[in-house]
């Protein structure tokens, strides 16, 4: 089946019959950390000013994970978190000085920040504890018509309510994010932009099954916490 300007031509296949890939095939990942008022305060960096421009990380693409993926247990880490996120895909190279990022955008979709917690807390960096393999599931697909300025941004785990979130929330919301990354650094079509997570990340443990839902997108981001190797 083959895709342009909206078109499609061949065979359908019934969702249910397909198996998802991640939706983008990023040459890196961009996140934005401390991004919400409320996940600043659960994680103890409000004694200080705010920030005053978007705190940004890395993810290699080495992370990227298919929605429904299982997502093995890291022997490295004693306490393996969820980050749910409103995931942005790059449509053109945009080099630093770019004028208008918003029409750079592909669409949106659903993110896991996975994170090794006590690594991250423990290490000069956050290459362990956020970028190792499978640490950033995306999907399930794009969505090219959403407003991001006040979407509901949930995260479930088995079920119960752990995150729930709006991007109105956002200290940089998404034009002032891509223009601060475009101040230094080119994206190129595919790049991932990661928008930081609301309150209530938390813990995940062998078995749990988390989803991630994003208002507008028509479909959940889920994937199951596979077992620890002895």
């Amino acid at each position: 089946m083959e895709f342009a300007g909206g078109e499609t031509n061949g065979n359908p296949v019934r969702i249910e019959d397909a198996r998802l890939l991640a939706p983008a095939i990023p040459t890196k990942i961009v996140c934005v950390g401390q991004n919400y008022l409320k996940h600043i305060q659960e994680m103890g960096h409000d004694k200080g000013p705010l920030p005053t421009e978007p705190g940004l990380f890395l993810k290699g693409p080495n992370t990227l994970a298919d929605p429904e993926s299982v997502i093995p247990y890291p022997a490295f880490t004693k306490e393996f978190h969820y980050e749910g996120e409103l995931a942005i895909v790059i449509d053109k190279r945009m080099k630093p000085g770019y004028e208008n990022p918003m029409d750079g955008i592909l669409g949106y979709t659903a993110a896991l920040d996975m994170t090794a917690r006590d690594r991250q807390r423990e290490d000069l960096q956050w290459i362990m504890a956020k970028s190792a393999d499978l640490f950033c599931p995306l999907g399930p697909w794009i969505e090219t018509d959403l407003d991001p300025g006040d979407v509901s941004v949930k995260t479930m785990v088995n079920g119960t309510i752990r995150q729930d979130g709006r991007t109105d929330d956002l200290l940089f919301p998404v034009e002032r994010i891509l223009s601060h990354i475009l101040t230094f650094m080119t994206l190129e079509p595919g790049d991932v932009v990661l928008t930081g997570t609301p309150s209530g990340v938390g813990e995940v443990f062998p078995g749990d099954r988390i989803e991630v839902e994003i208002e507008g997108l028509g479909g959940l981001l889920a994937v199951k916490i596979g077992t620890r190797p002895d």
